[in-house]
């Protein structure tokens, strides 16, 4: 059976299988001897750093991406990160960029081993999206991000698991089974990109590549303790990052509110990255090229910073809460400007509720009748006033084009009202997520599922809140490390900035990092 758009868009929720949700400290007591401090040293460097090593000739591209493949092999058992492996073109790969390099040749990423989500097309390896449907469908060509990531030197040794059709804050499916956090296997790693943060975090690879909607990149740094960046709308094509089975057409059915981004261990890794990947798709240039403005500053003390802590709609953790209140203490104290309200601010709760209404909309397209006659005694069941979130995750389906159309103009009111809020702010520091690490939670319904955030259990899916400030308007949206909770658990933090100034998140971030620290190894890893 052809899996098209429609069929994935109509995908049901199967069971999902997870994969054995073992203790960390036996999980890595196996691997003790892949622990030396050479090794260690080259599982955490930072692109730069690698690329100063190939350079001077003192690592091959050869080497590195045998110590990664030697990595995996020996960790990835108890994590399930990298699902996809593609080992032996990757060995090839490295000895065409170690050639490259003794012509003189040098490129961005050339001979740095690095992997992508599942969801993007690799030509000749397997993209499912967990879908059973998609089971042994092989691509044939490279999606147009992973395309730009070779012809920079990548060398891509595979590819890192997802969730479920790329819909969950875990990264489970029946397909590849179940993904854990490195900082505790018997918790998510978030998701949909849940894999590539693991393998980041773990110290597999130094760069990631992977998509976001409802957080899928933001999510899975926060848990993880990484870096990512949500980048503008329609700043990097999407093309051939598609449903099995289906054509790599431009064509994107959520209307720019779904991106591809870089994941990495340290900001400067993802402004390389986005300058990789971002700019018109291949038959575009002709017409117009990509020149992001540079960042607005490039001295800490010269932002203006709002900050929020708060969502109307669900609390949030209380050591998240404290994190995001010390770094705003710190940079008040390095001479920064800081607000924690501003009467500028869109209403948060109306953009969660937009966001609801058209990525459960358009999630719906293709479903059979039956679905939609489900729907419809469902939605006569509910109160005409109720405006929950769970009543909008209801009524979407049934949207006409034109509540869909009236929906897009609210975005475009959206995008105006935080374009005057950013000629007062440069940044705004909030939340990427409400609640560290949790435990895995594999309900096939997510309706089912709850989330307890200090103490009080409240809807699973309610957790897309902190997602709907950047994703509806198309924001750009950097998350960075701030800290940890009590039991050692990472805390993110997101920084989001105006429309196309994607370099002022960005700088924003490297200045934190060199400012207040930024990467940590899981303790276990570590070792």
């Amino acid at each position: 059976m052809a899996l098209n758009r429609r069929l994935f868009l109509g995908a049901a929720a199967g069971a999902i299988v997870p994969a054995a949700e073992t203790s960390l400290k036996p999980a890595f007591a196996q691997g003790a001897a892949v622990s030396s401090r050479s090794e260690q040293d080259l599982a955490y460097a930072n692109v730069s750093q690698l690329r100063a090593l190939l350079d001077a000739r003192k690592v091959s591209a050869t080497e590195l991406v045998e110590h990664a493949i030697g990595r995996i092999e020996a960790l990835d058992s108890r994590i399930n990160a990298v699902v996809v492996r593609d080992f032996e073109r990757a060995r090839t790969a490295a000895r065409e960029a170690d050639a490259a390099l003794a012509r003189g040749e040098r490129r961005q990423l050339l001979g740095i081993p690095m992997t992508v989500k599942e969801s993007f097309n690799v030509g000749g390896l397997p993209t499912t999206w967990g879908l059973p449907a998609g089971r042994d469908w092989r691509a044939a060509e490279d999606a147009v991000a992973v395309a730009r990531l070779k012809a920079a030197g990548a060398v891509i040794l595979g590819k890192t698991n997802i969730a479920f059709s790329i819909a969950d804050w875990q990264s489970s499916n029946p397909i590849y089974g179940t993904t854990n956090n490195p900082w505790d296997l018997k918790r998510s790693p978030g998701g949909s990109s849940g894999g590539s943060a693991a393998a980041l975090a773990a110290g597999y690879v130094p760069l990631e590549l992977g998509s976001d909607l409802s957080a899928s990149l933001r999510v899975p740094a926060h848990l993880c303790g990484v870096f990512t960046h949500k980048p503008t709308s329609n700043l990097v094509p999407q093309r051939g990052h598609a449903p099995p089975r289906s054509p790599a057409f431009a064509t994107d059915l959520t209307n720019g509110m779904g991106v591809c981004g870089p994941m990495a261990r340290s900001a400067a890794d993802l402004s390389l990255a986005l300058d990789v990947i971002a700019g018109p798709d291949d038959n575009e240039p002709a017409a117009y090229r990509l020149q992001l403005p540079a960042a607005r500053h490039t001295v800490l003390k010269n932002f203006r910073v709002l900050v929020l802590d708060g969502h109307p709609l669900l609390p949030v953790e209380q050591e998240i809460r404290s994190a995001i209140d010390q770094l705003a203490n710190r940079l008040v104290a390095t001479g920064v400007t800081v607000a924690r309200s501003s009467s500028l601010l869109p209403d948060l709760a109306e953009s969660a509720r937009l966001h609801t209404r058209l990525v459960r909309n358009f999630a719906a397209f293709g479903r059979d009748p039956e679905f939609f006659k489900d729907i419809q005694e469902k939605v006569a069941a509910l109160k005409p006033d109720d405006d929950s979130l769970k009543a909008w995750r209801t009524r979407a389906p049934l949207l006409s084009h034109h509540e869909v159309m009236a929906a897009e103009i609210a975005r475009a009111r959206l995008r105006l009202q935080w374009a005057r809020l950013f000629g007062e702010f440069d940044v705004v520091l909030c939340p990427a997520f409400a609640v560290t690490a949790f435990p895995h939670d594999h309900k096939p319904d997510q309706e089912q599922r709850t989330i307890d955030i200090d103490g009080e259990i409240h809807p699973y899916l309610s957790l897309v809140v902190w997602a709907t400030l950047a994703t509806p308007p198309g924001l750009p949206a950097t998350v960075i490390p701030a800290g940890q909770s009590k039991s050692g658990l990472p805390i993110g933090v997101q920084i989001m900035g105006p429309l196309y100034e994607d370099r002022t998140t960005l700088a924003f971030a490297q200045l934190l990092e060199r400012e207040y620290g930024g990467f940590t190894k899981p303790p276990e890893m570590a070792r």
